[in-house]
């Protein structure tokens, strides 16, 4: 027992602390080379929190294991949405931006429903992962242009990132600050190496607990590995709501989510195309995109999610996780 959780846990703590180390880095490497603030904010910094999932399903996918590959990103963002979104609500009502719920929570919708329809119908082929990095490229692309013309109503890219820099300063650009190039980048490579060992470790410890526990390994990633992986967004929109930043929790979790599916999930095809498992692209896909017009239709009624709902949500997801472990 001890032999399969302490890589387990092992491996979820440098996921997380390298994928902390290497936005620091990154983020002043950046700096260095004249990148401005805003696209720093919008890329380096709103990838950080998504590190850990990268490259959990890149390196399980690899490995052989779709069902943690995949169930990673289903299990993450249902995560997102029924604990993450419930929990954070049930601490403060979380205010929704209306600009940003048409823009941002229409592109959540739309790729959660291609994702979904794809993993039902065919293979996720390199052509397909290729198609989603691209689309998202091309959204971060928008987003940067919107938020340069538009600096009242900002959308959840540049929300997610204000919520990662609230919890943890030292993210932030700070252009004043003129370290010796080699600090930050031995910090953003060091990083990526924990972040690199991490996930391999947490895969091998997912593989083997689902051995043990002799459940499938779609179920491990669809609830331990996804939210697991998921605490950094937690964190983030938890310490936004008790800051009263109802706004910020919410891009979080709508950002977060695109990343998954466009990002993570592109990746992972790229890398190591695979048949999502039948299990998730018959249920929890489907399940992934009816939570999303729930909480997207919750967030249109007043433009907020109160604690009521919030509590909902999370007996949601405390539903969904019994009903997937077997008795």
């Amino acid at each position: 027992m001890f032999d399969i959780w302490l890589p387990l846990l092992g491996g979820l703590v440098l996921l997380i602390l390298g994928g902390e180390f290497l936005v620091r880095g990154a983020v002043r490497v950046a700096e260095r080379f004249g990148v401005s603030p805003l696209v720093i904010g919008l890329t380096l910094v709103g990838f950080g929190t998504s590190a850990p999932e990268l490259v959990t399903s890149v390196r399980a996918a690899l490995a052989g294991a779709p069902g943690i590959a995949y169930g990673n990103i289903t299990g993450s963002n249902i995560a997102n949405i029924l604990l993450i979104a419930g929990l954070s609500a049930l601490i403060a009502p979380i205010a929704v931006q209306s600009a940003a719920l048409r823009r941002d929570g229409g592109v959540m919708l739309a790729a959660t429903a291609v994702f979904a329809l794809l993993a039902a119908t065919v293979p996720v082929t390199r052509a397909a992962g290729l198609a989603f990095v691209l689309a998202l490229a091309a959204y971060v692309w928008f987003a940067i242009r919107q938020e340069r013309v538009t600096v009242a109503d900002h959308g959840a890219l540049f929300d997610k990132a204000a919520a990662l820099e609230g919890v943890d300063p030292a993210i932030a650009p700070a252009s004043a600050v003129r370290l010796p190039l080699w600090r930050p980048l031995a910090t953003a490579l060091g990083g990526l190496a924990l972040v690199v060992a991490g996930g391999g470790l947490l895969v091998d410890g997912a593989v083997e607990l689902a051995r043990m526990m002799q459940v499938s390994e779609t179920v491990i990633g669809l609830t331990i590995v996804a939210v697991g992986t998921s605490a950094p967004e937690l964190a983030t929109s938890v310490a936004a709501a008790l800051r009263r930043q109802g706004e910020m929790a919410f891009g979080n979790i709508i950002g977060s989510n695109i990343y998954n599916l466009l990002g993570i999930g592109g990746a992972t095809a790229l890398i190591a195309p695979s048949e999502v498992p039948e299990r998730i692209a018959g249920f929890d896909n489907p399940l992934m995109l009816l939570v999303t017009v729930a909480f997207l239709g919750l967030a249109w009624t007043g433009l907020r999610v109160s604690r009521r709902e919030g509590a909902v949500l999370l007996a949601g997801y405390g539903a969904y996780v019994w009903w997937l472990w077997p008795a």
